[in-house]
């Protein structure tokens, strides 16, 4: 990118400034339609964003770079990105290049003594937008878009004392049909989310057979999931939907198949086999095994003899 340092947009009214438009009609919330704002074109300039920005983008092509998400898409349907405050992301727009679709704004301040305000963190979308979108139906797009403009309604109409309540309710059903889609995406990209289970199996067959584990220790969920390309958030999502278990259960079930192998198979001490598996304390190892095995490694090995 050309530019190395992010700007910071620090507030709703100095984006809208910074897209050429009208101040918002309320400063801590936004609902904008891509064909009201400035088209931009040129080399990116990065942003980081000090509040929620939920944005449903059409037109996806190779007019249009975003450097946000996967880097390729494989629907033709829209796209929603969410990003949380305090994340980095930019746009390049090739000339006569026209987005369409919507944006929500929101400052963590409007959540301010709700329940949402602590719920909002808790949604895996605002955590895996570095390297995951959101794919949409036409049905699924036409559901946001329509709460989308629901929410503009009210936020366009005159403010009163029950504003916030409303405006805040529908932003939940809006996150809540978030995230029903993504956990869908899970399901409707089977071939590609079986491709990365794949390449997990091959990745920690690897490093279980390698010299890593007692110099390293046993990988963490952040590790692998950098090796794979996807964030932490999203890889125990595909695997909790296609395994029924987290990343880190996955990496622990490895660990006890490579123990059982050695316990059965090898004339290694316990302490032994625990430090060749990574861990400082066999004790710790110990306590491990048994609760996923039901029974201590000792007690495993006599079950051969």
């Amino acid at each position: 990118m050309a530019n190395t340092q992010p700007q910071r947009v620090r507030s709703i009214t100095e984006y809208h400034q910074l897209r050429g438009l009208p101040g918002p009609e309320h400063p801590l919330i936004s609902v904008l339609n891509f064909d009201e704002l400035e088209q931009r074109e040129g080399s990116p300039t990065s942003l980081v964003l000090d509040y929620y920005s939920i944005a449903l983008k059409r037109n996806f092509g190779p007019g249009l770079k975003y450097h946000y998400g996967q880097q390729s898409y494989d629907f033709d349907e829209g796209t929603m990105f969410f990003i949380a405050p305090g994340q980095v992301f930019s746009v390049e727009a090739a000339a006569g290049y026209k987005l369409s679709g919507w944006m929500l704004l929101v400052h963590p301040d409007f959540l301010w003594n709700t329940p949402l305000a602590k719920a909002i963190k808790q949604y895996e979308y605002f955590n895996y937008a570095v390297h995951e979108a959101l794919f949409l139906s036409e049905k699924e797009e036409a559901t946001i878009t329509g709460m989308m403009q629901s929410i503009q309604q009210e936020y366009r109409a005159n403010i009163d004392k029950f504003t916030q309540s409303l405006i805040i309710a529908q932003v939940e059903v809006l996150l809540t049909y978030a995230d029903r889609f993504y956990h869908r995406q899970f399901i409707t990209r089977n071939k590609a989310n079986h491709e990365i289970l794949g390449r997990l199996e091959t990745l920690l067959d690897g490093y279980f057979c390698s010299d890593a584990l007692p110099e390293n220790g046993l990988p963490t969920v952040q590790q692998v999931a950098d090796s794979l390309n996807v964030s932490p958030n999203y890889l125990s999502g595909m695997l909790k939907t296609l395994t029924g278990q987290s990343t880190q259960q996955h990496i622990h079930n490895k660990l006890i198949d490579k123990a059982k192998e050695q316990l059965s198979t090898t004339g290694l001490s316990v302490s032994e086999i625990a430090f060749a598996l990574g861990f400082e304390h066999s004790q710790s190892f110990s306590k491990l095994f048994k609760s996923k095995a039901g029974v201590s490694p000792v007690a495993f090995r006599q079950s051969f003899n």
